[in-house]
Parts: structure tokens; sequence; C-alpha cells
């Protein structure tokens, strides 16, 4: 060590939680930032207001989208649609039918292009999709399903909205600032498809968990640089950062719950949730035309809806303490129970495995990064022989499961009993979902219920039992 130069990372003075690096300083730490599109400021969101518009060759998906938003198209199965509105949303597929192809390939010069234009053709094909009459066969027009493929083979994501179109890069600021990140009561949407306030406030409910997730990420780096060094000191520094970890994931929760102080649960349920789901939602096929004449173009397999499961964020912290190796279950695909002998396809791989290929490309390098850590957590902490270190390894986990009790408060509240109400048609419903027994379709396809409820209650199975801690 003595032979280092002054400035090798190794040789650079530890690390403050409280303060960052040091000033001038190569980020040259275990969770470098920069190979993996994570900001230190931001996080998994970019530091700069996403793009806003494509240039002018692509100026037709612009304003088609710009059409289908000022136009406010209906859900196709709505049932109390109108005429009109119906001719309305005709009028507007028909003009998505008769667009012209438009080339791709000058947009790979750039991840912004590439971003903008699968942001902009993703939403085109749910509003195209789901203006649809529900007895209607789904046919994505080539004009839409040729460039949108091209675009996710280069971006390698599935041909639909994801979490990071809808969340990461669908906001602008509401005033100009010069703040390194942007404040989180400074964030409008850039993309609805209803136009409502509850609608953009269930966007920016999640923006604003991922803002605040930063200091989390920040945790992460330092506390597995001490468990590069991993002497008394180091463990004694980790105990604090797991009890800044906890605070911070409460915070979290907390931020969730906010989401009901702007987004109404019925408007939430009936008039925006439907216009999130993929193919695995429904019962339709999603026929994408025009393969037949590029045959160079995989036809997809991956066509789940935008779902809270595409968070890099929750999947960091999963990883980071252990807790994946119990939530991520090879057992908890979210598919429902099958009572048949054949399946008419292979089971698929653990949902939240599945749903790290909607996230950007870095985004999932990052938790391949994180989960091959020389040094993990958990298993350090069980080795430790440390009892205070247990303790806040032991609350950071439990913090995650409360934020998980959070979120299944929230998926009863938005989603499980305004079904109740609406199949009932009462509004004398249970408000919970622990005894609920009635299978409910995720926008990733999942059994919800039970999938949620199984995330959750895994979780609690990583806490270390703090009488069974040995020493090496």
């Amino acid at each position: 060590m003595n032979n280092l130069p002054p400035d090798h990372f190794l040789a650079l003075p530890r690390p403050d939680i409280a303060l960052g690096p040091p000033a001038g300083v190569v980020d040259t730490t275990t969770l470098a930032a920069h190979d993996f599109d994570v900001d230190t400021r931001t996080g998994f969101m970019p530091p700069q207001p996403p793009l806003t518009r494509l240039p002018g060759q692509w100026a037709p998906w612009e304003e088609l989208l710009d059409e289908a938003q000022s136009c406010r198209l209906q859900l196709g199965s709505d049932p109390n649609i109108t005429k009109e509105a119906q001719s309305q949303s005709e009028a507007w597929r028909n003009r998505v039918r008769h667009l012209h192809i438009l080339a791709v390939e000058a947009l790979s010069q750039s991840e912004l292009l590439l971003r903008r234009a699968h942001h902009v053709l993703s939403w085109t094909m749910h509003f195209y999709i789901h203006s649809l009459p529900p007895d209607v066969e789904v046919r994505i027009p080539a004009p839409v399903s040729i460039p949108l493929l091209r675009i996710c083979h280069q971006l390698q994501l599935p041909p639909v909205v994801t979490y990071s179109d809808d969340v990461l890069y669908n906001w602008a600021l509401k005033a100009p600032s010069s703040d390194a990140a942007p404040a989180l009561e400074n964030l409008r949407c850039l993309t609805t498809f209803t136009g409502t306030k509850d609608e953009e406030e269930f966007y920016l409910s999640s923006a604003r968990i991922e803002l605040r997730g930063v200091e989390a990420l920040e945790i992460m780096r330092a506390t597995m640089d001490e468990l590069f060094v991993g002497d008394k000191i180091a463990l004694r520094r980790i105990t604090r950062y797991m009890h800044a970890l906890a605070r911070v994931v409460d915070e979290l929760a907390a931020l969730l719950l906010r989401v009901r102080d702007g987004c109404a649960p019925d408007v939430f349920y009936r008039d925006i949730r439907p216009w999130f789901n993929g193919a695995d939602s429904g019962t339709r096929k999603w026929v994408f035309e025009g393969l037949e004449a590029h045959p160079e173009i995989a036809e997809p397999t991956e066509l789940s809806g935008p779902s809270a499961a595409q968070s890099s964020l929750v999947h960091s912290l999963d990883i980071f303490l252990g807790v994946d190796h119990y939530s991520h279950s090879s057992s908890s695909t979210g598919l429902p129970h099958s009572s048949s002998a054949t399946e008419p396809h292979p089971p698929k791989a653990s949902f939240l495995d599945r749903m790290q290929s909607y996230m950007p490309r870095h985004h999932r390098n990052f938790l391949r990064h994180l989960a091959a850590a020389p040094r993990p957590l958990r298993e350090t902490v069980g080795r430790s022989g440390d009892a205070e270190l247990v303790d806040g390894y032991n609350a950071a986990v439990a913090s995650l499961k409360a934020f998980r009790d959070v979120h299944m408060r929230i998926v009863a509240l938005y989603i499980v009993i305004p079904a109740r109400r609406f199949a009932t048609g009462s509004s004398q419903v249970a408000d919970t979902v622990e005894t609920d027994q009635t299978p409910l379709k995720g926008t990733g396809g999942t059994d919800l219920v039970r999938f949620l409820k199984g995330v959750r209650d895994r979780t609690v199975g990583a806490a270390v039992d703090g009488s069974i801690v040995h020493q090496d």
C-alpha cells in the first residue's frame, strides 16, 4: 500500500456518506456510474430533461402522438363510448395505417434519439391498440411495427410502453432551474393517455421515488467500498450505513403513499390503467404487420405492460441486500396456477427477472455488476459475528418489507377494491387484499395479488438470524 501513487483510489481517504467523494476526484469506486447511465445526482433518471421532439424527418410520428393526446382518444372497451368518439378514433387509426414507413438508421447516432423514438412509437401503439373496439383483432400497422421493432433491437427493449417510457424519460421541468438535480415538486409529464392530473401524478410519484432513491445508491456505493476493506472500522461504518438505508427506504414508502393526494383510485382503475395493458394482460394476440417482408426482424415475445417491477432502483435494493435470492424465486413467475396437465407454453422465468429485460440496457448492466460483487453484503453480515451489524442489516430488510406492505396497500386501493366495486356494483367492499382469492391480472400479466403477497412475504426471509452469527 505504501507504494501506491497518492491519486490511486485505494490510497484515497474513505468516502464520507454525509459529504460524498472529495471534489475533483474521479469516481473509480465499486459502482462507478458512467458505464451504467446512473447519475450521482439523479440516479436512474437522466440528469437533464429528456428530449421532447424528434428531428423533422420523424415529425409524422410526433404529430400522430400529439393528435392522439389532443383528441383525447377514448378506450375502445369503454361501454359508454359514443359513436362520435368511435369515429374519431377510427379516423386517427386510419392516418396511422397510411403513414409511410420511416427509416430509423439515423436514429442510431444517439441514445437520446432512440429513447425518444421508442417513447413516441410505443405510446402511439398503445393508443392504437386500446382505442380499438374489444371484438376487433389487434393488428399493429407496419408504419408503427417495423420502425418500432428496429428501434427495440437497437435498445434491446420490448415493443411496449415500459416504466422508462412513462417515468424515467417522461418528464420536464415546470420552471427553469440551474439546480444539479430537479426538485421533487418541479416536475411535469410529457405524455399521458388521458390528459388528467391523476395520470400525471401517478407517474410523478414514481419519479420522485427514483430521485429520492439517489441517496440509497450512494449508501450502496459507500458500503461496497467498506466491504472491500472488511476490517472492524469498516463493519462499524456499514452498520451506520444500514440504518441510514432503512431511513431512506422508509421515506420512499412515504412518497409512495403520497400518490393518494393527486390520483383518485376509481379514475386510475377505470380510465388510466387499461391503457397500460400489454398482450400478456389480455386475451387478444397482438399481430405485428409487415414482418413477412422483413425476415431479419424477429417477432417479439415479451409484451407485458409497464410495471413498477421494472424500476431498477427497487431491483438494486433487492440485489444489494441479498433479498433477490428470496423475492426473485424461480417459482415466482406471477402467472396463475394452471390445472391442466399440459401447458401451451413452457413456464417463464421469475417475473422480477423477466422485468429486467424491460429496463434500459445500461441499467440492466448495473444490476449485473451489483449482483457480481465479490463480497456480498448479506454473506458478510452473516459471517461477522457482529450483533450491531446484524441489527442494522435486518433494519434495512424490515424497511424494504414495510415498503412492500405500502405497495400492497396502494394495490388494494387502486386496483383490488375498484375491481370488486365495478364487478359487484357495490361501494361496500372489503378494503384488504390479504384474504382475496380472486385472480386479478397486473399490467405485466401477473396474478397480481398472489404475486405481490409472495414477494412481500419472501423478503422477510432475507433477515439474518442474530442468534447464529459466527466469527470466521
